[in-house]
């Protein structure tokens, strides 16, 4: 072989290792979403996009999780179980996701747990009901807190207030359904009776007969609104535009700005549960949380031009609980991601400080909800003592 041939081979086994090392450094690692981006669970789904979107690009810029680039495919389920199922699907079987990040709704993560159970792959879900992860199971996970959470905070609210009699109007979706199971088992540990209970679809649009009647029920001293979407907003204005004057309390369901716009300003005095991020600009300067939820409210709005939401936000903790996960396990293996988020310890995220365990696939306890109230069209803090 001459010089020049020699050298031209060189050459060419020089470019084939050299684009070896490029391919490996720059392979994408598949993360899987189906989100409800349309429909009537959008504001859970938009801001939640968005928000994995934004933090991609982030993770990207910045080199990527182990020196491998990530690949967001995201599926709009438009808050249809039945899509819900076929995405999942696919993105097992055709875009073989390594893990998954998603699930607006409780309906939706119901129909898709089974396919990633048996896929062996591990599923972050973004919805609230406590059957999402009781019983546990091997491969799914979740970040926001529980409906039976939410029930015990606004329980415990109410009895600081010398109130134990309340009227349920609970939503008939999946979650309205969940917290209001919840909500009835807890109540007598609490302290609390549920004298008079009724319900709404989710198509309703108007509450006014259901309202009526417990306006009518002797010794109701507040009401508690499980249910998600418009359906909350539909009931606080025809609970003011009846005229009552009890305590109206809603679920983290709702913990968005838009709730607020939607009912407009008979949610006056409404009080909820959620998490600390709609009140950045309030928490103490020492709260572990506060530079977390600052730097994600301004990272949000700066790039979308929108007001937060929880919702958003757990979709960054689950995505950020993802990515620390397969930094720790240094692989893009499902299995040893999954292994590594179940070892979550200290993770400080929008929703709380997070410490999951094989018991616990959620890891958040009841500090980190607040009872926010709101006031002038905007969320105030209400002091735990």
């Amino acid at each position: 072989m001459g010089a020049l041939q020699r050298y031209a081979v060189a050459a060419v086994v020089g470019l084939i290792a050299l684009s070896a090392v490029e391919n490996r450094a720059f392979a994408q690692i598949k993360i899987g979403s189906v989100l409800s981006v349309t429909g009537p669970a959008s504001f859970l789904g938009d801001p939640e996009k968005r928000t994995l979107e934004i933090y991609v690009d982030e993770i990207n810029a910045k080199g990527g999780v182990n020196g491998q680039k990530l690949q967001l495919v995201v599926y709009d389920d438009a808050g249809s179980a039945d899509n819900a199922r076929t995405f999942a699907t696919r993105l097992v079987e055709e875009d073989k996701v390594v893990a998954m990040v998603g699930g607006s709704t409780t309906g939706t993560t119901m129909a898709m747990m089974q396919i990633f159970e048996e896929a062996k792959i591990p599923f972050i879900s973004l919805a609230g009901a406590i059957q999402i992860i009781e019983p546990v199971r091997k491969w799914v996970f979740k970040t926001p807190h529980t409906d039976k959470m939410a029930c015990e905070k606004i329980f415990a609210d109410l009895k600081k207030r010398g109130l134990k009699t309340i009227a349920l109007i609970s939503g008939t979706d999946a979650f309205g359904k969940s917290m209001r199971g919840q909500c009835v088992a807890v109540a007598p540990k609490a302290g609390i009776t549920v004298a008079i209970e009724e319900n709404y679809g989710p198509r309703d649009s108007d509450m006014t007969p259901q309202l009526t009647n417990i306006r009518n029920k002797a010794g109701v001293q507040a009401v508690v609104n499980p249910g998600f979407g418009q359906g909350p907003a539909i009931v606080t204005r025809n609970f003011r535009q009846l005229g009552i004057t009890l305590p109206l309390y809603q679920s983290h369901g709702v913990a968005s700005k838009q709730f607020i716009e939607l009912a407009g300003p008979a949610a006056e005095g409404v009080r909820l549960p959620a998490a600390a991020l709609l009140i950045a600009d309030k928490l103490p300067s020492g709260d572990k949380q506060k530079p977390v939820v600052e730097n994600y409210s301004r990272t949000y709005q700066t790039k979308t031009g929108q007001a937060v939401s929880t919702f958003g936000g757990h979709a960054y903790d689950g995505f950020m609980i993802l990515v620390e996960a397969m930094q720790r396990a240094k692989s893009a293996d499902s299995s040893q991601i999954r292994d590594e988020i179940e070892r979550t310890k200290g993770y400080v995220g929008t929703g709380g400080i997070v410490n999951m365990s094989a018991t616990d696939h959620m890891g958040l306890d009841l500090s980190a909800f607040k009872i926010l109230e709101i006031k002038g069209g905007d969320w105030t803090l209400v002091p735990d003592t």
